[in-house]
């Protein structure tokens, strides 16, 4: 029971937080963070180059659709009225006034009092409001007005403290703070007769209209003026208004009428429905203090807030359901009703009738989709599915999480997806007639079917079927076509759409269609040459759907076998879609669609699109580019593409650079370009009317060279070539002198050197020769030596025949006779043994210099005996040369060795050949 009176309190306060939201037109909410500006915007108006200007206290802002600019005056003092006459903008400000141009992409400001002596030292006058009358300007304060002819200003001094001058009826009325209204005649103030009920009413506007003049005050609403009769506004909105406190008000286009006030927002009565929308903090605006009103050329509202500056694209056929309370929730599905408007939301389901929006009882919780059969409206639940007839919501069934309820195109039932498969319902007639698809329990989302028998299905997550049954409704076959054809992996997310009885499958942002002949997947060349990376597709009728392509989305409208594509401007659901979740509900001609805080109403026929007037403004540096100018290379080029259209006739542009291929779209109407490669370029920007791209701008610009490919750069390097060059060319030509000078003292040196190699070759020879005579006298001793030898051999020989004689004979006689006969054959000189001794040390010369310096302690009979042994004889035969007995050289061999220091194993005739 206690929660059940929760319940009952929880619902009683929803529809109460709720009551009031209504169908609202698109409104743009603008901050100080978006223009960098500040907070009060007393004025509004369009200039000639179609950009927006508002007096935004110390600044001057300026917006043309792309960017803000800022601008403030030399003073320095609070802005507080603009008026826009040609290219000029029209500026007042405390004891100031003059005027704005824009050049070279920048505002300039000219003052016209300044010098003047238009101000006397004591007032202290803001300009509140600019006009013009009969070609002069004029510059109104509350205490006075200026009149500027275009030279000179003139100053009408007003003995009251007045509110505004207002324009009507080609004259000048000035409404008093206190005493009524005046006319302004030849400089002259004279008050208007019959009007005293405006006495002491502060007028915050007079306007014209349809030969009735409105007058609009502060707290006591508005007044009407008709055939001279003044009374009250006979509206019940006027009583609203007395308590709304009117700031500003304007006529629009369409007989429709917007008053802004100081605390509720702006109202937009509309005089041939006599119904009103308020528009205001509690739905879409930012503040609801509205200070000022301005129109654009598309009759579109601007409005200036106390905080802030708001567009409202008031006469656009696109508007938009608002719940800025967070109650709604999430929109998921939306229908149009004989009342109003049926939403399925993430917190239940509520219904919009009048200007009453409310949760209805025992809805709540997560509802994804409501379909219109008739007059019923079957909703799918995530606890079940509920119909909704006559105002009654029940329960249809128990089946959880309906997705979606599609007709079949085969027989008249229709088929349901759900948490748990398909559920197909037979018979309209009879909701309560359904059949469960058998073989598939698995989440199925999309689904469609064009042949008896046979349905195809798309899993919540991934999969496509192909679900194949009897007349019993009995599952004979489920495929898995996507796994079976293998055409894609990647099968997440798959899209079931059909289009002129043909069943398309939209699997990884490609389109397929099955071939029953091949029982395969395959590519859908005409969607996927016209719809390439597309992520989401929903119908609206046999002729017109909707497309999300690269996170835009688009209306195609199919005229015969064209494709009419028409972009819906991103600012109307940016941020705002229900991914993988659109539903589209056609409503005559429109249809709408779910946001996640509302819906959106669009119309469905289009508008024909004419080629708008294309400015471009280009930035290099923060410097203006004109048309066939230069920029910098390497450097950021900013074009500004601008139509100076705000609202829902914004064209869709795209453009080339260099005639590229692809079109580009133009983004918010900025392009940015970098990376550009010195060189001509050609900037075209094209409109995009549903099937072809027409060019209706171009903009031609030249890149610079590089810094280092410069004239003057080029002029360096040619100088710096032409001096390397140079002396590279005194380098050479002094190399070349010197290898001449070094060529010449080279033969001179080779000259001598062949002098010197001659005189040695001379000198070599000459050795050589010598050498040679030496070698031949040397052979020649050497044979000496060796005859000698032969000789003291001889010698030797002849001794011991003497003795052999001595010991054989015994005659004395003839034992004489014998040794003198000897003797005489054997004799030898004293000469030729010297000479033996002399060649014999000629020919071992070095061998006795190096024994004797090895060896200082050898005598010179022990360098004989040495020499002999080197000369390989023996014993016997160095006996008799060195005139001792054979042992005598024995003892002296011994000796010797002891002075060589030689060991017993050594041979000394061997060691002396080494020396």
């Amino acid at each position: 029971m206690k929660a059940n009176t929760l319940k009952i309190f929880f619902f009683f306060l929803l529809c109460t937080q709720l009551y009031g939201q209504q169908l609202l037109p698109f409104v743009e909410n603008y901050n100080k963070a978006n223009y960098q500006g500040d907070n009060q915007t007393w004025n509004v108006a369009q200039g000639s180059d179609n950009a927006m200007y508002f007096a935004n206290n110390h600044y001057l802002l300026r917006y043309d659709g792309v960017k803000w600019e800022k601008n403030m005056l030399p003073n320095k003092t609070i802005i507080r009225s603009i008026y826009v006459v040609g290219d000029k903008i029209y500026s007042g400000s405390y004891k100031e006034f003059g005027y704005w141009v824009r050049k070279n992409g920048k505002m300039s400001y000219v003052s016209i009092s300044k010098g003047k002596s238009v101000f006397d030292d004591i007032e202290n006058e803001e300009i509140w409001k600019i006009f013009k009358f009969n070609d002069a300007i004029y510059f109104q304060s509350f205490n006075a007005i200026y009149k500027y002819d275009g030279q000179n200003v003139k100053k009408i001094k007003l003995s009251f403290l007045i509110s505004y001058c207002y324009v009507i009826d080609n004259q000048i009325l000035i409404a008093s703070v206190s005493s009524g209204i005046y006319k302004l005649v030849n400089s002259q103030v004279v008050k208007v007769k019959g009007w005293d009920v405006l006495e002491n009413n502060v007028i915050h506007d007079i306007e014209k209209f349809q030969n009735k003049t409105y007058f609009f005050t502060k707290k006591n609403g508005v007044y009407v003026e008709e055939n001279g009769v003044l009374a009250p506004w006979k509206n019940p909105l006027n009583e609203t208004l007395k308590t709304a406190n009117i700031n500003v008000a304007h006529f629009l286009k369409n007989n429709k009428l917007a008053i802004g006030t100081s605390s509720r927002g702006v109202y937009v009565f509309d005089l041939n429905k006599n119904t009103y929308i308020n528009i205001d903090r509690n739905n879409v605006l930012m503040n609801n203090s509205i200070l000022s009103i301005g129109l654009d050329k598309e009759n579109d509202l601007w409005l200036g807030l106390d905080n802030g500056i708001a567009h409202i694209e008031i006469n656009s056929p696109t508007a938009i359901f608002y719940d800025n309370s967070g109650a709604l929730g999430s929109v998921y599905s939306v229908v149009k009703t004989d009342k109003g408007f049926l939403m399925a939301s993430n917190h239940g389901v509520f219904k919009y009738e009048g200007t009453t929006f409310s949760l209805i009882p025992n809805s709540e919780g997560q509802a994804w989709n409501i379909s219109k059969i008739g007059k019923k409206y079957i909703i799918g639940h995530n606890e079940g599915t509920y119909i909704y007839e006559d105002a009654i919501f029940s329960k249809l069934n128990n089946i959880n999480g309906g997705w979606n309820l599609v007709k079949s195109n085969s027989n008249d039932s229709y088929l349901q997806t759900n948490y748990s498969g398909i559920l197909i319902y037979k018979n309209v007639k009879d909701l309560s007639q359904t059949i469960a698809v058998k073989g598939i329990l698995k989440p199925i989302k999309y689904v469609a079917q064009n042949k008896k028998n046979e349905i195809w299905a798309a899993d919540n997550y991934r999969g496509l079927y192909r679900i194949r049954y009897n007349d019993a409704f009995e599952t004979t076959s489920v495929e898995n076509i996507t796994q079976k054809s293998k055409k894609n992996t990647n099968d997440f997310g798959v899209k079931i759409f059909e289009f002129r009885n043909e069943i398309l499958f939209l699997i990884h942002k490609s389109w397929y269609t099955y071939n029953s002949i091949s029982n395969q997947l395959i590519k859908n060349e005409l969607f996927n040459s016209k719809f390439e990376n597309t992520s989401d597709i929903v119908k609206i009728d046999e002729d017109h759907f909707i497309v999300l392509q690269e996170g835009l989305l688009y209306q195609v409208d199919v005229k015969g076998n064209d494709f009419v594509r028409n972009l819906i401007q991103e600012k109307y659901y940016k941020g705002k879609i229900i991914n993988d979740n659109l539903n589209i509900f056609k409503n005559g001609d429109t249809y709408l669609l779910n946001l996640d805080d509302g819906f959106i109403s669009l119309q469905l026929k289009n508008r024909k699109v004419v080629n708008p007037k294309i400015k471009i403004e280009a930035f290099n540096e923060n410097r203006l580019v004109v048309n066939h100018s230069t920029i910098n290379y390497n450097s950021e080029l900013k074009v500004d593409v601008l139509s100076g259209i705000y609202g829902s006739h914004k064209p869709s542009l795209f453009y080339k650079i260099n005639g590229a291929e692809k079109y580009s779209p133009v983004n918010e109407g900025l392009i940015i370009l970098n990376n550009l490669d010195s060189g001509s370029h050609t900037l075209t920007i094209y409109n995009h009317d549903g099937v072809d791209f027409n060019e209706v701008s171009s903009f031609d610009f030249y890149v610079a060279q590089p810094w280092y490919f410069s004239f003057w750069m080029i002029m360096l390097y040619l100088v710096l070539i032409a001096s390397v060059l140079f002396v590279y060319y005194r380098w050479n030509k002094m190399r070349y002198i010197q290898k001449l000078e070094l060529r010449e003292e080279e033969l001179k040196h080779q000259k001598k050197i062949l002098e010197i190699e001659l005189k040695a070759d001379n000198e070599l020879n000459s050795q050589e020769y010598e050498k040679h005579i030496l070698e031949l006298e040397l052979q020649s001793k050497s044979s000496e030596v060796t005859g000698k030898s032969l000789s003291i051999a001889k010698q030797s020989e002849m001794i011991e025949s003497i003795q052999g004689i001595l010991d054989s004979e015994t005659d004395l006689n003839k034992l004489k006779s014998e040794i003198s006969k000897t003797i005489k054959i054997n004799a030898i000189n004293k000469h030729e043994w010297e000479t033996f001794e002399t060649n014999l040390n000629q020919i071992h010369n070095e061998f006795i210099i190096k024994l004797s310096k090895n060896y200082p302690n050898l005598t010179p009979k022990d360098i004989k005996l040495c020499i002999y042994l080197k000369m390989n004889l023996s014993s016997k035969e160095i006996a008799p040369m060195m005139n001792i007995s054979f042992r005598g050289v024995e003892l002296h061999r011994y000796r010797l060795r002891k002075k060589l220091q030689l060991v017993q194993d050594d041979n000394l005739s061997k060691f002396l050949l080494s020396i």
